[in-house]
């Protein structure tokens, strides 16, 4: 099978689209890993209204993602609200730089910025219709290229930016540049992105908002999704903690917090590619179910961390893992619902919900490093009910 990235690269649109991600990538790659740092440390938000701010966030985000995935199957029209959402970035990451308030920062982090998280999935139902002809294969591959081109801007940016402003004594510098990121993917999106239908365009105009989520909390869509979520929370446990546990627990600074996300980054842009070669071999579950005991391993070292050197000794196991459980899962949410790209896609988001909810739980019975350890034990809570239910498929009809 050809590179999922030279697939993907010999299509405009697609090539496009990925220019797009990388500049999605960088606004959160400016800012995710300081997010915490500038809510608690610099702003003064206590932990438990961090926790339940990033909680409500997460569900914001799951139901505007749904909303705005159901809208696009509706109308057929996913550039539009691409547009849209990605002005609530500009606005959002520009709020917080310009008036850098707890009120300002709450209503970026609760409004404004999961609306913008919705570009993700409409950016993954963009492409889905674009590589609706190629095979199954090189769909899910051309998903692995799209989600590799996120990790690249993860490569430098946290690194350079915590190099960077650690010395200026303040990270909402960051949100300024994660505007300007917003800004030159309106611009990417306008100019270069054609206006692209549905691939079912009555079928969505035919589903009710009601019967759409209907179709999400059916049995059978529920508990994969509860299964992939439970995975899945491992991820954004790690992306609230880790940068915690480095300046707190292991006493690190925010420079060892961008060294590390980026040299995470790095590896997981080969390690995507490389679990793309793995499925060759493996069913996409037995794949799944193995990154995700790499990475529940992870979680557990990183909770029991207590120097600097355990964190850097870390990245290779932790890019690994999460090359898998940032590739695999992508295809496999949109097959739930294969007719409706913006609606199949936009489950991508709801993976989040879960990964804020054991933050909040966490902090609030133990520290940042037992809320990773109670990470790693959902993510095999998650790993087992996969198993359970499509642990038997053979590697044919794995999706």
């Amino acid at each position: 099978m050809p590179s999922s990235l030279l697939i993907a690269m010999r299509n405009p649109v697609i090539r496009t689209s990925m220019f797009a991600i990388v500049l999605f990538g960088f606004s959160g790659a400016a800012t995710s890993p300081y997010q915490s740092v500038v809510g608690i440390t610099e702003l003064g938000l206590s932990d438990g209204l961090y926790s339940a701010l990033i909680f409500a966030a997460a569900l914001v985000n799951v139901a505007l993602s749904v909303t705005i995935g159901i809208v696009a199957d509706r109308v057929g029209n996913y550039r539009t609200l691409m547009l849209a959402v990605i002005l609530c970035g500009v606005a959002g990451y520009g709020a917080v730089y310009l008036l850098p308030t707890k009120l300002s920062f709450v209503l970026a982090a609760l409004i404004l910025l999961p609306a913008y998280g919705a570009l993700n999935p409409l950016l993954f139902a963009y492409v889905r219709t674009a590589a609706k002809d190629m095979g199954g294969r090189h769909a899910a591959a051309v998903n692995s290229a799209i989600r590799a081109a996120i990790s690249l801007s993860w490569v430098l940016v946290p690194g350079l930016v915590g190099l960077v402003l650690s010395a200026h004594g303040s990270m909402l510098p960051a949100y300024l540049l994660a505007s300007l990121g917003c800004l030159a993917n309106f611009v990417l999106v306008l100019r270069r992105l054609p206006p692209k239908a549905a691939v079912d365009q009555a079928l969505g105009k035919r589903l009710s908002f009601l019967a759409s989520f209907g179709e999400i909390l059916s049995l059978r869509v529920v508990l994969r999704l509860l299964a992939i979520a439970l995975i899945s929370s491992t991820l954004h446990v790690n992306a609230a903690v880790l940068p915690l546990i480095v300046t707190g627990a292991v006493g690190g600074d925010v420079g060892d917090i961008g060294i590390i996300v980026g040299i995470v980054a790095l590896l997981e842009v080969i390690f995507i590619l490389v679990w793309g070669r793995i499925q060759d071999s493996l069913s996409h579950i037995n794949a799944l179910a193995l990154g995700t005991a790499i990475y529940v391993v992870n979680m557990a070292l990183l909770g029991l961390s207590a120097e600097r050197w355990h964190i850097y000794a870390l990245t290779l196991v932790s890019a690994f893992g999460a090359a898998a459980l940032i590739s695999i899962p992508i295809t496999y949410l949109q097959e739930l619902i294969a007719d409706r790209p913006g609606l199949g896609s936009s489950l991508i988001s709801v993976n989040i919900f879960l990964g804020a909810a054991l933050f909040a739980l966490g902090t609030r019975i133990s520290d940042y490093s037992g809320t990773a350890l109670l990470s790693s034990l959902a993510g095999v809570a998650g790993l087992s009910l996969l198993l359970f239910l499509d642990g038997g498929r053979g590697k044919a009809s794995a999706l």
